[in-house]
């Protein structure tokens, strides 16, 4: 016993003349650069300083043109071009390994001998109306090859024919509007919807559950076009043409949809292509607003209900179902022959070794699959996840390494479903459930060009606020001030009086899979417009040909310092996350988060407080739990402050608690019905997937409680969610308690 106490003995005091030996390392490469100070606060500070001061506009320009040069849709060669693109670049940047990683996944492509189309026909059933088979190319690309048409990808093949009905945006209060309040069936109709709000699968999920045989998708003028602002190439408005692509899964963050769960390789258990998860099972189509403005211009029916469902189209916005006078005798036909296939797709994958706890990773990831040119969405997050690359590549081919592992990651098939990402995230599970650090996401890094946004773990929060007061803010008026600054002016928290507003994780990117499922702390960053006065839904010309590398440059970011600041935010986030001593994560604000989201779902329960005291709902458990979630995480951050940094073993025990503490909020046996999502505290919106809740198993069971059958049932479903939630914050709060 005496010989191994010895031994291990031994093994420490070696480990930390290894850990003084790479200080060492780390403080002679600074010295080179910095003769001020040699304190180990001050190197870290001088190294961050200088991976921020290596990153330039410039670098992301180019790398945004030549990324945006031709079409690069999921399981194209021109895609693979660019993943053998990039891989050969990190490798020139000096990263320690840049693979391609393959997997089959079911993709979805527009059938070229037969093109997609709505039709207008007559009493005999002859066309006399079509929409049109393509967008107007933008100047300068009339001749770029491999476009292909607008589409919504895995709709489902059809040529039904029908009266139309105009159901607004398609969300679950729309039709509950049209069913309860105006008795209007859609059940055996065409159905039209705009785009906007919710999440364009969940506008299908809720066309099927309503009845419909197939449904028109288009940009209403009041969602894509600002006012007093020209169509592009002028301005940054959508034209008339420009239609929006975009897969309408509803698959709940199963990834591949004929291998849920398991990574799309060879050796997997495939569904076959019909029975895939959450594919749609009506025909869906987008077209423009011109085209839809012909279709709703002869709509007869009732008025619409209010301003609130009227767009900006010249048409009375009639409901249906079907047209009006001297037209009452015709249809709407919907042409779609989209065709499912198996495709292979490749991740570009690379690493730089940590030096002294390589088993622990912190990914930095990003899709590169665009539907067309991808100037915005994904081509801004891809150039500027490889300028951090080429930073990153820099400091260590000058002796610099950081402490943990940094994984990148660039991503394919991410308008098809995060497809890419899950399925790495897939066979990598065992690993990153007990390795993964954080993951970090660089999806588009401009949607607009008035603040900055976050969402992000709460364990995040005050990292962001640190490294966002060391960024210079490239707002004008802002010269000369901190990126928080600008960003606490533009966007104040509605909950905190002295702090900017950081948005709960929804879904629509890739760190779905890391955060919603696997429980690992992720957070992502961009530029957006202002909430307060561009109403409209995303970026005017979202997911069509019209996304292009000038229009970045002419009218969102002409100088590229938005994208260089959030460049900035989002590699000092990996900096910090893989070299601090102690993980800067900071479980107190996890303890306030789960105080407002409790008083929040509370208060949503307060509506119903006659049927709470029939049944019996009480909150008190999950209040109690939050409580003592608080007070552990209170003494935590007591120990935290009295370690001892050269206790390698208490160091590495204190880190784990902290890394591990968001996988405490996951349930392995996922949220009712939603078995991939499985974070207690957050997850996307049963009815909206782009937006996140908070208590989504109480919020989901609350959803529209007063009209389901068994009342009784209803709300002893919404005890079970409360009983799940408290279990939750409670068992997450004994994982910080010191050794027992």
């Amino acid at each position: 016993m005496a010989r191994r106490k010895v031994s291990l003995c031994s093994w420490l005091s070696g480990l930390a003349l290894l850990a003084l030996f790479l200080l060492g390392i780390l403080a002679g490469w600074c010295m080179k650069r910095s003769s001020q100070s040699t304190s180990p606060a001050d190197i870290f500070q001088n190294v961050r300083r200088h991976l921020l001061a290596e990153m330039k506009e410039e670098n992301i320009r180019e790398f945004l043109r030549s990324f945006t040069k031709l079409p690069h849709v999921a399981g194209t060669e021109q895609n693979f071009h660019l993943a053998r693109q990039i891989q050969s670049q990190w490798k020139e940047f000096g990263l320690d390994t840049a693979e391609l990683v393959h997997y089959d996944v079911l993709l979805s492509y527009p059938k070229q001998s037969t093109p997609n189309y709505v039709a207008i026909t007559d009493e005999h059933g002859n066309e006399v109306f079509n929409t049109s088979l393509y967008e107007q190319p933008p100047p300068g690309y009339e001749n770029v090859m491999g476009v292909l048409p607008p589409y919504n990808a895995f709709s489902a093949q059809g040529t039904p024919v029908a009266d139309l009905v105009y159901v607004n945006y398609g969300r679950t209060e729309d039709f509950f509007k049209l069913e309860r309040e105006m008795g209007i069936n859609c059940t055996g109709k065409i159905v039209i919807a705009r785009y906007g709000k919710i999440f364009r699968g969940n506008k299908v999920k809720n066309s099927m559950l309503a009845g419909a045989k197939g449904i028109i998708l288009y940009s209403d003028p009041a969602d894509y076009c600002a006012p007093g602002v020209h169509p592009y190439p002028d301005g940054w408005n959508l034209p008339g043409g420009g239609a929006q692509r975009g897969n309408v899964l509803h698959l709940n963050g199963a990834g591949d949809p004929l291998t849920p769960g398991y990574p799309a390789k060879e050796y997997t258990f495939r569904y076959k292509v019909d029975d895939g998860v959450g594919l749609p099972q009506i025909p869906v189509h987008p077209i423009g607003y011109h085209d839809a403005e012909i279709l709703l211009r002869y709509m007869g029916g009732p008025a619409a209900p209010g301003e609130a469902w009227k767009g900006k189209l010249n048409v009375p916005y009639n409901i249906g179902p079907g047209f009006s006078g001297m037209n009452s005798t015709r249809k709407v036909r919907m042409h779609v022959h989209t065709v499912n296939q198996v495709t292979r797709i490749y991740n570009v994958i690379g690493t730089i070794k940590g030096a002294v706890e390589p088993d622990r990773y912190v990914i930095f990831g990003g899709h590169r699959d665009s539907w067309v040119f991808g100037g915005i969405d994904p081509t801004t997050g891809a150039a500027v996840l490889q300028e951090v690359a080429r930073s990153f590549g820099r400091m260590v081919t000058e002796g610099w390494r950081p402490r943990r592992t940094i994984v990148f990651a660039s991503w394919d098939a991410e308008e098809f479903g995060l497809l890419g990402s899950t399925e790495w995230a897939e066979e990598n599970v065992k690993i990153l459930q007990a390795r993964a650090v954080a993951y970090i996401n660089t999806d588009s890094s401009i949607e607009g060009n008035y603040t900055l946004r976050v969402d992000c773990s709460p364990l995040l929060n005050q990292l962001v606020y640190n490294l966002t007061k060391q960024i210079t803010s490239p707002d004008e008026g802002y010269e000369g001030r901190s990126l928080y600054e600008s960003w606490f002016a533009k966007d104040p928290s509605p909950e905190h009086e002295n702090l900017p507003r950081i948005n709960k994780l929804g879904s629509g990117s890739d760190f779905e899979a890391y955060f919603q499922r696997l429980g690992i702390v992720s957070g992502r960053a961009r530029y957006t417009k202002n909430r307060k006065v561009d109403k409209f839904s995303n970026y005017p010309v979202y997911h069509t040909i019209y996304e292009t590398f000038e229009l970045v440059e002419r009218f969102y970011d002409p100088t590229f310092k938005k994208q260089l600041a959030v460049a900035q935010l989002r590699a000092g986030l990996v900096y910090e996350l893989a070299s601090s001593l102690v993980l800067p994560l900071h479980c107190q604000d996890y303890a306030e988060a789960l105080r407002i989201y409790a008083n929040g779902i509370y208060d949503l329960a307060q509506k119903h407080k006659t049927q709470l005291e029939m049944y019996g709902v009480s909150f008190d458990s999950l209040f109690s739990a939050v409580t003592n979630f608080t007070k552990e995480a209170t003494d935590f951050h007591h120990r935290l402050a009295q370690l001892d940094p050269n206790d390698s073993m208490a160091l590495r025990r204190t880190n784990d608690q902290l890394m591990l503490l968001e996988r405490a909020f996951i349930d392995p046996l996922g949220l009712p019905g939603r078995p991939f999502y499985r974070h207690i505290i957050f997850a996307p919106s049963r009815h909206n997937k782009y937006a996140g809740v908070s208590f989504p198993g109480i919020y989901d069971a609350l959803f529209d409680i007063d009209n389901k059958r068994d009342q009784h049932k209803a709300w002893e479903e919404v005890k079970r969610q409360i009983s799940i939630a408290a279990f939750t914050v409670q068992a997450a709060a004994g994982t910080l308690k010191d050794v027992i």
